[in-house]
């Protein structure tokens, strides 16, 4: 009780008793803490940065996450919590993976020149071309560049031929792979020309230069929001912690995923077994909002490797308002339904800076606005750049809303067609991708729901998705 009581600021590094024992242990191997969403996972991964700094004073850590914007959001939550001790701070480095692979290249190579998603889009359709006669979609060549070729940096055709495609149920005919590895020959032949490279490309010579026994550039990792970890960069951190004790420290939610195909971790040197972990004490949403939610998963997610997050075990250690899930027949109708929820909200005391609104896409932000307009209060659109602002309420897709947390939270236009994605309903290949897109939607949902500590309204203005069937009962 006192917690809650506490500015919103002290809140969000408030580490609960219970996970104490996880921050200061010692692990003789790389370790993952998972949970459900509100257990904490970043707070003990924040607080285990902390711990490794004093108890190793002359040693640089790493603290790492998917996005530049929860980069932002723990160098923010850092500062806080090291207070009157900025000197560690000075050890601590905390970064997105991406920018820290930039960093990283740049310091031992030189300025690199790195492919843009559009160059990469305008190969792929040029060397398409070249090939008459393919039904492969843009989007389908997209999809095989970054999560096959490009990710596992597959350099010939028998390494593509033999790759293992986790979880699909139809295997690409071998002539139709032949089709397929001709047009990646000439993307990796046009990035030569023009001397790029990608992400992929340079944390795969990051972790090379590692194996030479180069000296590595941080004692101890901790990387947060793990389940949405790259293939490259999963493989480089295995390099850079080579197994020593305490050097790698994961903290994700398998529910979370939404950006990553699921891989191996073990088969890229990573073996957590024996050294996993369940937050299970949930202080951070409502038991109402907690148990809504939790009908969008099922009860029980397992990983690659065998590794399991049982959910039913989880328990919220304070009470709040039932979550409301409301259809209306229009757009029109449902921005004055929400306006009113925030204008209510804000009669209980919680301030614009303390709300949020969440959609699926950027084409659903227009109805944000609309919404927040009605209500007359300010707000802010956030992108990859830009943290919450004092005085507004935050307005951002559901992609951006993974490591955020506010009072109150609208989720809005969860509509048929638009949760699940129907463009990426169209590219999938087999069955076994589409079960895949349906569990990332769903688990965007989800991400988008838990945000919200207090008080939670999802909404739909046309045929409402069927998600929302499944978040009133299962």
């Amino acid at each position: 009780e006192r917690a809650l009581e506490y500015p919103w600021e002290k809140w969000s590094i408030f580490l609960h008793p219970a996970q104490r024992l996880w921050v200061d242990r010692d692990y003789n191997g790389p370790a993952r803490i998972s949970g459900s969403a509100g257990t904490g996972k970043t707070v003990v991964a924040l607080h285990r940065a902390v711990y490794l700094a004093k108890a190793n004073p002359d040693a640089r850590i790493l603290l790492a996450t998917f996005s530049d914007s929860l980069a932002k959001m723990l160098k923010a939550k850092l500062i806080l919590l090291i207070g009157k001790q900025p000197r560690l701070g000075e050890r601590i480095d905390v970064y997105s993976m991406n920018a820290l692979g930039q960093r990283l290249y740049e310091l031992k190579y030189g300025p690199v020149r790195l492919a843009s998603g559009e160059v990469v889009e305008t190969l792929l359709n040029e060397a398409a071309q070249t090939h008459q006669g393919h039904a492969f979609s843009a989007r389908f060549l997209r999809s095989e560049w970054e999560d096959v070729v490009d990710a596992w940096q597959l350099d010939s055709w028998e390494a593509y031929r033999d790759v293992r495609r986790l979880g699909r149920k139809t295997r690409l005919p071998e002539a139709q792979r032949a089709t397929l590895w001709s047009i990646f020959e000439g993307v990796r032949e046009g990035l030569k020309q023009r001397g790029l490279i990608t992400h992929a490309g340079l944390f795969s010579t990051l972790a090379s230069a590692l194996q030479q026994r180069t000296p590595p550039p941080y004692d101890f990792a901790i990387i947060d929001e793990a389940q949405d970890i790259r293939v490259p960069q999963l493989r480089f951190l295995a390099t850079l912690g080579s197994n020593r004790s305490n050097s790698l420290f994961f903290a994700g939610d398998l529910g979370q995923r939404i950006f990553q195909q699921p891989f191996s971790w073990k088969a890229l040197g990573v073996n957590i077994q024996g050294r996993s972990r369940t937050l299970r004490i949930n202080y951070r949403t409502s038991h109402q909002i907690r148990r809504q939610a939790d009908l969008l998963l099922d009860p029980e997610i397992a990983d690659v490797d065998g590794n399991s997050e049982e959910r039913s075990g989880t328990i919220s250690v304070f009470n709040g308002p039932a979550p409301t899930v409301q259809t209306f027949d229009s757009q029109q109708d449902e921005s004055r339904a929400v306006a009113d929820w925030l204008q209510h909200c804000q009669a209980e005391g919680v301030s614009a800076r303390e709300m949020a609104v969440f959609v699926r896409s950027e084409a659903e932000l227009e109805r944000a606005c609309d919404a927040v307009t009605l209500a007359k209060l300010p707000y802010q659109a956030l992108d990859e750049r830009m943290l919450a602002t004092e005085g507004k309420i935050t307005i951002s897709t559901m992609h951006l809303a993974k490591g955020l947390e506010f009072r109150a939270v609208a989720v809005m236009a969860c509509d048929d067609e638009i949760l699940p994605s129907q463009q990426r309903i169209e590219t999938v290949a087999d069955s076994a991708d589409l079960e895949e897109v349906y569990h990332t939607e769903r688990h965007l949902l989800y991400v988008a729901c838990t945000r919200a500590r207090d008080y939670l309204l999802v909404t739909s203005g046309d045929v409402p998705s069927e998600f929302l069937e499944d978040l009133i009962q299962r």
